[in-house]
């Protein structure tokens, strides 16, 4: 089995179209934590993947930030305030 990596990721789309297709992208690989970031657990390969599909959907001016959280730093992940695990994002 390969090992697997947790990423946080955060993004700043300016165009809607864009935006949808980042969520939508985010979503098949990771959980939605709020709005523009992502909490996602892949493999190498998966990550290699992410990262090309993310590209594509990129116009001048947009920034998606991905960090690598190592198991430490996973596992002291802290929430405060509600809970949105089981709520949707406002992206359509």
């Amino acid at each position: 089995m390969s090992e697997t990596e947790h990423l946080a990721i955060a993004y700043d789309i300016s165009d809607d179209k864009n935006r949808r297709k980042v969520y939508k992208t985010l979503r098949k690989y990771g959980a939605w934590k709020q709005y523009s970031v992502f909490e996602l657990e892949v493999t190498k390969t998966e990550r290699v993947k992410l990262e090309d599909e993310l590209q594509k959907h990129l116009e001048t001016g947009d920034k998606i930030r991905i960090y690598s959280l190592c198991k430490k730093c996973a596992d002291n992940i802290k929430d405060l305030g509600e809970d949105t695990s089981g709520k949707s994002s406002n992206i359509i």
